[in-house]
């Protein structure tokens, strides 16, 4: 399965874009760190390289960093797959850490799958701090489905369906396949609180990690955006931190109507009375957006 995945590299999506003490450069900007999404890297000139070259273009001046996990490119696709969540997002704070245009704070926006992982960055890592997260298109409660891959690669996405039907909680498919470690199966539920290496952790599914939840409101604000007609994330309720309803597979809730919104375990229902979570929605499938829309929309939470 690793080697036939590995020509997501040919296919991969392309984005449509025509509180805390936060360091500021000498210009008055706020650096920006971005996390790219599956099958993509941190500089695909179709996608993240041309996210960074027009936000780098709207706001004259600022620090945008494009993480890369891996040593080059490849390997920050190929590790966007197959690499144990916990480990990239620990690199990643390394990266932040040792990175001395952000040693004051910065913003974070993180795209598909690489919005969750800033999620976690922001709960685990406070230090440098972090003040806005951005999440486009995020899996906040996970998935329960793979619709479509991006790139229109459908024998890819049946292989990775078929390991996450076949056995997503499994020691070798947690440890093997990203994918799985924020694979949320409401029909199992013991098995996801019990077995999911990643996201069960960062949603305080199996106890209250009071380090989670402080870190996490810190932030200043937490931005999710829907995309209205998503074909590749199942649920899209999911983008704004909702799900399927434990024990069944159709019906869904929101943030608010959830146990993890009701007992707080997360600090998201503090948050949102504090006015600290906004919730955009846009037309469009996954990560499709124009850069009038970006511009207006997102562009100032990052001034």
């Amino acid at each position: 399965m690793r080697a036939a995945l590995l020509c997501v590299l040919l296919v991969a999506p392309v984005l449509l874009v025509a509180g805390s003490p936060v360091y500021k450069s000498d210009n008055g900007t706020v650096p920006l760190v971005i996390w790219h999404g599956m099958g993509d890297s941190c500089c695909n000139p179709l996608s993240m390289g041309a996210m960074k070259k027009m936000i780098e273009e709207e706001i004259s001046g600022i620090y945008v960093l494009s993480l890369m996990i891996g040593k080059n490119v490849v390997q920050d696709t190929e590790n966007g797959f197959f690499l144990d969540v916990n480990e990239q997002v620990s690199m990643a704070c390394s990266q932040l850490t040792q990175d001395p245009q952000l040693k004051g704070g910065y913003n974070a926006m993180g795209f598909s799958q690489g919005a969750q992982f800033l999620r976690a960055v922001a709960q685990r890592c406070p230090s440098p701090p972090m003040k806005t997260l951005i999440s486009v298109g995020g899996q906040h409660q996970g998935v329960y489905g793979l619709p479509r891959c991006p790139g229109e690669s459908s024998h890819i996405c049946d292989m990775i369906r078929k390991a996450l039907n076949s056995g997503a909680y499994s020691d070798f498919v947690q440890k093997h396949l990203v994918q799985a470690q924020y694979w949320h199966d409401p029909l199992n539920d013991d098995l996801y609180k019990k077995h999911s290496l990643f996201l069960a952790d960062i949603n305080q599914e199996r106890a209250v990690n009071e380090t989670y939840k402080k870190n996490l409101q810190l932030l200043e604000k937490f931005v999710m955006v829907k995309f209205l007609q998503d074909t590749v994330v199942d649920p899209v309720d999911t983008e704004w931190f909702g799900f399927l309803k434990t024990g069944q597979a159709k019906e869904t809730e929101t943030l608010q109507e959830s146990l993890l919104y009701k007992e707080d375990r997360l600090g998201l229902a503090a948050m949102d009375k504090a006015g600290k979570l906004d919730f955009l929605a846009t037309k469009g499938d996954h990560l499709q957006f124009s850069r009038e829309w970006f511009t207006a929309n997102l562009v100032p939470y990052l001034q």
